[in-house]
């Protein structure tokens, strides 16, 4: 019992520093009328990773704590837990397997970069409505309804490329539907508590979908079949297969990192969807006009672009990417018409650590809540457990960033 006493000692050293240097650290900075928006961060990363011997030249020549020192104070506390824990539980299997933890950080990122792409879904719908779109779970269901529905029961060989632009269709129109009748009366003076309006006619719409979807495809789970086996693929050679092989289902590198089919290829359109936004965005017109109304809705109706049809566009964007998501992913889990519902709290966990209303917030904020329930779920040994857990980091995550810097790690106060 030694060695779990041990952890959970410096657990809870790293903790009683870390609450420490997060509430004095603003304080000190505040009275030396230094910038205090990342304080409480930096300070809370470096009292949990070196206690009284990093806060105190901290507080004594407090310099400007810039994204990239709190980086550096975060990476330094997560070696010290990960230390910890290895010295607590020696025989782990995240301890004694290198190629387990290879895997997992690797899936954990392919994963982050797919929760990345619906979380900057509900960034671009509360970057411009300045609205939290409860229904985003549904929209993420609806992709992955049309995509099985599309391949295997109407029209069954349809190529992928096919079912997959289907669900973009789909979502994309009801998204724009949806924003043109139900929240334009927000903006027209028509509706008195416009905020509350939005979070009750947005939960409405995620019941209505999802009991839509169930009464017409049941609550049978269904799943996709893989979009396209892998080509055998042995590099550089058959003899010496040490770099790339494949087989139909799993791709491996290195002969320690094993990937699936269906999460690999998600991650890659993912990846595709993100390059094909950002040129959107900063690129077109359209890109061009929703960045402006974001920043200025009064500023970019005089010059001539229409607020309400951005709204729409936005709207309309949003949902079709939480669509996508549920589109390339429906081939890798099994569907049913509550599935959205952990997609969609780990959207808002994401957006919130990112920050409201930042699409590269949202993006690294995925890569991290990736690689955290990677990290989670592979060092249980216990399966089932390790799965019940998921929820929970989340939580976590959202609960430390909204006390340490509620405006996420890229967003600003207003």
């Amino acid at each position: 019992m030694e060695f779990p006493l041990i952890f959970w000692s410096v657990v809870l050293w790293m903790i009683a520093w870390g609450v420490i240097g997060g509430v004095v650290t603003p304080r000190v900075f505040l009275r030396k009328d230094m910038d205090i928006s990342n304080a409480p961060l930096a300070g809370a990363f470096v009292g949990a990773a070196s206690g009284p011997l990093g806060l105190i030249p901290l507080w004594h020549f407090a310099p400007q704590t810039t994204n990239r020192w709190v980086l550096l104070s975060a990476v330094g506390t997560v070696l010290i837990l990960v230390t910890a824990f290895a010295v607590a539980d020696p025989d782990n299997v995240c301890v004694t397997n290198g190629d387990l933890v290879a895997s997992q950080i690797t899936n954990g990122l392919v994963m982050g970069t797919i929760y990345g792409l619906m979380a900057m879904g509900l960034t671009l719908i509360f970057s411009i409505l300045r609205v939290v779109n409860f229904a985003h779970g549904e929209f993420y269901m609806i992709g992955g309804m049309m995509v099985y529905y599309v391949s295997a029961v109407w029209l069954p060989g349809t190529p992928p490329v096919v079912a997959v632009l289907a669900a973009c269709a789909i979502t994309f129109v009801i998204g724009g539907l949806f924003e043109r009748i139900f929240l334009t009366p927000m903006y027209d003076g028509r509706v008195e508590r416009p905020i509350e309006y939005a979070v009750l006619v947005t939960f409405g719409l995620a019941f209505f979908l999802q009991y839509f979807v169930q009464a017409l495809a049941g609550a049978s789970p269904v799943k996709a079949r893989r979009f396209f086996d892998f080509p055998i693929i042995r590099l550089p050679s058959a003899e010496d297969p040490w770099l790339i092989k494949t087989s139909k289902a799993n791709l491996t590198l290195f002969d320690t990192v094993s990937i699936s089919n269906p999460r690999f290829t998600a991650a890659v359109i993912a990846i595709l969807v993100l390059l094909v936004l950002l040129f959107f965005l900063y690129r077109t017109w359209y890109g061009k006009a929703l960045r402006a109304v974001s920043q200025d809705r009064q500023a970019a109706a005089v010059t001539g672009i229409d607020p309400h049809r951005m709204n729409m566009l936005a709207f309309a964007l949003g949902g079709m990417l939480a669509g996508l998501s549920g589109a390339v992913l429906v081939q890798a889990f099994s569907w049913v018409p509550q599935v959205g519902m952990l997609p969609a709290l780990r959207s808002f966990v994401i957006v919130v650590l990112g920050g409201l209303g930042s699409l590269p917030g949202a993006f690294v904020g995925g890569l991290i809540v990736g690689l955290v329930e990677a990290a989670g779920t592979g060092c249980i040994p216990d399966p089932q457990r390790a799965a019940s857990y998921i929820p929970a980091y989340g939580m976590i995550i959202l609960t430390l960033t909204l006390l340490l810097k509620p405006t996420g790690l890229f967003g600003r106060k207003e």
